[in-house]
């Protein structure tokens, strides 16, 4: 019978799913277990990884039979696509299926962190009443969005800022002003330059790749607009850790949300520690228990589709 390793979680209902069908090995702390992975990886026909799962290197030689990896998420820098491609492996993205899940987690940042008034709980919990201190945020609509990067969940978070009274600007290295995508969304085509300095709250939706490493650097930082807020939920690397957290404490930025890190698990890191309007999250953007079952059912269905061809 056909062997499908699924190395993190996944929703049960899409498990039992693949389970109707063929031998499969769920564990979710398999990832973990590197050996482990790596021994029954040897009989697996199909792969199914999140984006902690590193596919390349030992591992990929290690898939001796594997025909198909599925990826529950949309980003691919866990994956030696080439490399899979070239040993006869389709590789299996869940496009689109958690684009909801990221463009909400976008737009309740950029609330959050304009507003600057939701974690006052323990303080009036304690009898304090900081109305005064509370009572400087700034209100989302009228603002002005810039996204980096306009594929489907850039678009998506396009109409939900719009429908909220935002205006919103983009760029995209692969489209320019002529593309039907801007006129269609109601977003203004700009440079990447001019973004950085008018928008007030700035969102990534970009790979990681040699052109988009370190893309917010400490120069690209400074070029913000003042007060502005930055919002990564794309991939680490792209912003320059560091340099933002001391943007943060020198008061030149309104605020960040990060929920994507350079390594990951993110360590204890002093760049972050006491560090002013800083919203951390650890890689859930696109994680809901919604998005987890289209997910799920898509990568599921889509693998099951290859093994049978």
């Amino acid at each position: 019978m056909t062997r499908i390793v699924i190395a993190e979680f996944m929703d049960e209902a899409a498990v039992a799913q693949l389970r109707a069908q063929h031998d499969v090995l769920y564990d979710p702390t398999l990832v973990d277990d590197g050996a482990r992975l790596h021994r029954e990886a040897a009989d697996a026909d199909a792969l199914i990884v999140r984006n902690r799962t590193q596919v390349r290197g030992e591992l990929l030689a290690a898939l001796a039979r594997c025909r198909v990896v599925g990826r529950l998420g949309v980003g691919l820098d866990n994956i030696d696509v080439a490399g899979c491609e070239a040993r006869g492996m389709r590789v299996i993205p869940a496009t689109g299926a958690n684009a909801l899940s990221v463009a909400e987690y976008v737009i309740a940042s950029a609330m959050l962190l304009l507003r600057g008034a939701y974690a006052s709980t323990a303080a009036v919990a304690a009898g304090q009443w900081p109305r005064h201190a509370l009572s400087n945020g700034r209100e989302l609509s009228g603002k002005t969005l810039g996204l980096i990067g306009f594929g489907s969940i850039g678009q998506l978070t396009a109409g939900m800022a719009r429908a909220l009274g935002m205006r919103v600007i983009a760029f995209d290295a692969m489209m320019d002003g002529a593309h039907p995508t801007f006129a269609e969304s109601g977003a203004r085509c700009v440079g990447l330059d001019a973004l950085v300095a008018e928008a007030d709250v700035v969102s990534l939706h970009v790979p990681l790749v040699d052109s988009t490493r370190q893309l917010f650097d400490a120069a690209r930082i400074a070029a913000m607009k003042p007060g502005a807020v930055l919002i990564n939920s794309s991939r680490g690397g792209i912003v320059d850790e560091a340099a933002l957290a001391e943007a943060l404490r020198a008061g030149r930025l309104g605020g960040a949300a990060l929920d994507v890190f350079d390594a990951e698990p993110l360590a204890a890191s002093p760049h972050f520690a006491d560090c002013p309007h800083l919203l951390l999250t650890p890689h859930i953007a696109g994680v809901t228990v919604e998005s987890n079952e289209r997910v799920s059912s898509l990568v599921a269905r889509k693998v099951l589709e290859a093994l049978h061809a």
